[in-house]
């Protein structure tokens, strides 16, 4: 029998990247592609702000294709609502079953998730859900994954984090208070190498800005 196919949605992170793989070594489910919001305006995938090559070098590493879904900056949650709605009519009509997540814990996110699926023919999965933070942290990098912090919560973290790479000085570093895989968003990363990928993606840092309330390096392809 034919394993169920599933997108993922991709944000280009540690905790996508991460989902992946585990996915990938589960077998349950057939990862048809990575469903990506990316900001039309300036071309960058939406939070992140990791530029659109870099998305697409990604995909090609994960050998999957980008289900890429528009939206405007900024994004009113209804204009957001549409643009995924049409996306899993796509699905459906494509013949996909489940859309996986990469949510750790956070049960408001995960019930928005499950709500917006309903009624839609597709079914959510959490591949990650409820592994402890710090373990799973430790478990990535432990497995070779390589990622950098594209954008800071000021708010949680020290601004410094920005542009750093995830790895074990980053997790002794963060206060006490923040997560270690950064599922409150305290901070958003760039998946750069790791299982999922057949060859590392080479980055060097760009500049750090600071706007809307948070604080973002950019990443540039090396």
């Amino acid at each position: 029998m034919a394993r169920p196919k599933a997108l993922l949605s991709w944000s280009s992170g540690k905790d996508a990247a991460w989902s992946l793989h585990v996915l990938r070594q589960q077998g349950e489910v057939d990862v048809v592609g990575l469903l990506t919001t990316v900001n039309a305006t300036h071309a960058r995938v939406a939070m992140h702000a990791v530029r659109e090559e870099l998305l697409e070098r990604q995909a090609n590493a994960a050998g999957l294709p980008l289900w890429k879904v528009a939206i405007p900056y900024p994004c009113p949650n209804d204009a957001y609502e549409r643009a995924m709605a049409a996306a899993c009519a796509r699905a459906v009509g494509e013949g996909v079953a489940r859309v996986a997540f990469g949510d750790l814990f956070l049960e408001d996110v995960r019930s928005y998730r499950e709500q917006k699926l309903a009624n839609t023919g597709l079914a959510p999965l959490f591949p990650l859900w409820g592994r402890d933070t710090r373990d799973l942290a430790r478990e990535m990098l432990a497995a070779g994954l390589e990622a950098r912090i594209t954008c800071v919560d000021p708010k949680q973290i020290d601004r410094a984090f920005a542009g750093r790479a995830f790895d074990v000085h980053l997790l002794a570093e963060l206060p006490a208070t923040a997560d270690p895989c950064g599922e409150r968003g305290e901070f958003h990363t760039f998946c750069h190498a790791g299982p999922m990928f057949s060859a590392p993606i080479a980055v060097r840092s760009g500049e750090v800005v600071e706007r809307d309330g948070f604080v973002f390096a950019d990443l540039l392809p090396a």
